[in-house]
């Protein structure tokens, strides 16, 4: 780990970087698609999560309670998700894919999994297992740090 203030700060824009890239290469790549940012990533959360709490999914994607409740009536309108009271607590609304919504992400995937591997084309998968591994302990560090109130997951 470093020790050098200089070269952790490096390393966080350097993270910060990639990610905001990899951001723009993605959205250029499902432009032709129709989709923005914000509603792949809601397809995106409940692919892996299906069944989200509105307010989860608020925090994982940092939006405010009013932005995800537009976004998703607008998704709801598009046929992509469907919100339902919560089994226990009826104040609580969960949110589901629906077919068409799971149908739409497979297609978002098939347009992201190109990008992807030429992003990571030429990556020693040795190097790549070992910046995973690294980046999930720093996650789970910020996590911690955080105080567990991010709303973000710890997978």
């Amino acid at each position: 780990m470093p020790k050098d203030f200089a070269t952790s700060v490096r390393f966080g824009f350097l993270v910060h970087d990639v990610s905001r890239l990899r951001r723009i290469v993605i959205d250029r790549a499902l432009k032709p698609v129709g989709i923005t940012r914000s509603q792949w990533w809601v397809l995106s959360f409940l692919g892996r999560r299906d069944g989200m709490t509105q307010t989860a999914l608020a925090a994982d994607l940092d939006l405010t309670k009013v932005a995800i409740g537009g976004l998703l009536d607008r998704m709801e309108g598009s046929k992509f998700v469907e919100r339902r009271a919560d089994q226990r607590d009826g104040r609580i609304k969960r949110v589901y894919l629906t077919s068409a919504g799971v149908k739409f992400l497979e297609k978002i995937r098939a347009n992201i999994e190109e990008v992807e591997t030429e992003i990571l084309d030429g990556i020693d998968e040795g190097a790549l297992q070992t910046t995973t591994a690294t980046m999930r302990e720093i996650k789970q560090k910020l996590l911690v740090m955080a105080g567990g109130d991010t709303g973000v997951s710890d997978e």
